[in-house]
């Protein structure tokens, strides 16, 4: 048997929905704002897990310019029938206050790597659709149902209707079949067929601290669904002191030696004020579950466990270096753009062979025309760098490293020009929206010639360097700012709608000039401390 530590897939992989289909396994993650849309993972051992894809790469799958922080794509669900892989997802244009102005979609493909087909819309009325597969051949769409309304009551339950192949959309009246139980919040289902029963799975308490997964019963598929008498089999809530917190949204799967695991997400909050700044991660939990009878947690609990009991395979730390040198003709898949694909006309790696190559545009605080590419953080404790060769011609033009969290919370370490033609460096911050320079005057940089940018996370706290090709050795900027506003929490604390995603590092450009000037980047490197999953 083989130890391996949680959670898995570290950093910003949400609401994980697992299968196996042959001898690996699969696991597909939400991206919300992010491009390309939905993350998939793969792994022959559950242990050792590498980037397979992802679901949506085209423009005719996933439209999200304008889209809000924290929206697109929500909770996708995989599946495998017929020969093919099967993903539905949510596009999530609006979530403030009571409304949530959303629609599911519906992609195939016969490999995990794509192409995937274009999508099929399909309905409307909640967020997180799952695809079930039954026995004789009939598919069913689940998702939670949405009521406008600014309280609990808002989440209407779970509702039912069946999909039909042959019209490409979905048939019949939907069925409400299962309100939730007394945890409330009840979303994120799943449905699965053992032992002649239905199992229903939910996640129910809302995505944060009370977060829980639910399992509910029917000999039918409409119900009605009986709450599992241990409900939930999984939550955080009433083990303050758990590293896993947050725990909740889980999917199963059956291995290739008989055992059920449960896949999950959770958040590791740090400092006193309990921030998750590697945002909600995907851990995998041992599930007990005799023939006929409850599945639960194999400890007999419900409180996540730190650590997956798997046989065979070493255990295997997910990331812990990225060194890009940009000499690809194209973009690592561990590069993530926001809202939009990359273009050739604002990133290019060939215009300047060896360089990734940004011409500015809008703000960062902007839902439209970013140029900027992020790699998400995996560590609580970790280094990134990147060389950039810029010479902006004017205050209105400024290239950097950014340490993002979404267009209201970021702290970027960029070089501009000054009135009278220089070059100088400043660390802006974004704190909920209100903008400030850290540095009380701007540091002069040396015209012509590259400089390396510098950041170090250390838990709660992050500092910047700068170095110049012209000056030995790098050389501290700023003070140590508070890392923990780079989080999911944060937001909610300011009154700021709520926040689902997680950190990340990330080369940017922007321009409001109109010039044109480029930004060429020539590396970036990230190293995480502790060897992957046990930083913290």
């Amino acid at each position: 048997m083989s130890r391996q530590q949680n959670p898995i897939l570290p950093g910003f992989h949400p609401d994980p929905s697992i299968i196996r289909v042959g001898d690996h396994y699969y696991i597909a993650t939400s991206t919300f704002e992010w491009w390309p849309g939905v993350q998939i993972h793969k792994s022959s051992d559950l242990v050792k897990w590498e980037l397979a894809g992802y679901g949506l790469t085209r423009r005719s799958q996933l439209e999200m310019r304008g889209n809000p922080d924290s929206g697109g794509v929500w909770a996708p669900a995989l599946s495998y029938a017929d020969g093919r892989f099967w993903l539905v997802y949510s596009d999530v244009k609006a979530h403030h206050g009571p409304f949530k102005d959303v629609r599911n979609y519906l992609v195939t493909s016969k490999a995990v790597e794509g192409p995937w087909s274009d999508p099929i819309p399909l309905n409307r009325s909640g967020f997180d659709p799952s695809l079930f597969h039954d026995d004789d051949g009939r598919k069913w769409l689940v998702n939670q149902l949405w009521k406008t309304s600014s309280d609990r009551d808002a989440f209407a339950g779970i509702v039912l209707q069946e999909y039909s192949v042959s019209d490409h959309r979905l048939v019949g009246s939907p069925v409400n079949i299962f309100r939730g139980s007394s945890l409330g919040r009840t979303e994120g289902p799943h449905l699965y067929r053992k032992d002649g029963y239905y199992y229903l799975v939910t996640a129910e308490g809302g995505t944060e601290w009370e977060h829980a997964v639910t399992i509910a019963r029917s000999r039918n598929l409409t119900g009605p669904y009986e709450v599992a008498p241990n409900n939930p089999i999984l939550t955080s809530k009433g083990y303050p002191k758990n590293r896993l917190q947050k725990a909740g949204h889980g999917s199963l799967v059956k291995t290739r030696e008989g055992n059920w695991i449960l896949a999950h997400l959770c958040g590791r909050p740090v400092g006193s004020k309990r921030r998750c700044i590697l945002g909600r991660e995907t851990a995998l939990q041992n599930i007990a579950w005799p023939e006929g009878d409850w599945p639960r947690l194999a400890s007999g609990s419900n409180e996540p466990a730190g650590w997956l009991e798997v046989a065979g395979g070493k255990a295997s730390p997910y990331m812990r270096e990225f060194v890009d040198d940009f000499d690809s003709a194209q973009l690592n898949p561990h590069w993530n753009t926001l809202r939009e694909p990359a273009d050739k006309g604002w990133l290019s790696l060939s215009a300047r062979p060896g360089f990734l190559r940004l011409l500015g545009r809008y703000s960062l605080q902007s839902c439209f025309d970013q140029s900027l590419v992020g790699f998400r953080l995996l560590h609580h404790r970790c280094f990134v760098s990147a060389r950039l060769d810029f010479n902006p011609a004017s205050f209105q033009q400024r290239a950097g490293l950014v340490l993002f969290y979404n267009t209201s919370n970021y702290y970027y370490l960029y070089i501009t020009g000054s009135d009278d033609g220089s070059r100088e460096a400043g660390i802006l911050a974004c704190d909920n929206r209100e903008n400030r320079e850290i540095l009380k005057r701007p540091i002069p940089v040396p015209r012509g010639g590259a400089v390396v940018l510098g950041a170090i996370l250390d838990t709660t706290q992050l500092r910047f360097s700068i170095a110049h090709d012209s000056v030995r050795g790098e050389v501290a900027v700023g003070p140590a700012v508070d890392a923990t506003i780079l989080s999911d929490d944060y937001p909610g604390e300011g009154g700021l709608e709520i926040a689902f995603t997680g950190a990340f590092a990330g080369l940017c450009s922007q321009d409001s000039s109109s010039r044109n000037v480029a930004a060429d980047f020539d590396w970036f490197r990230y190293h995480g401390e502790n060897g992957g999953t046990s930083d913290a």
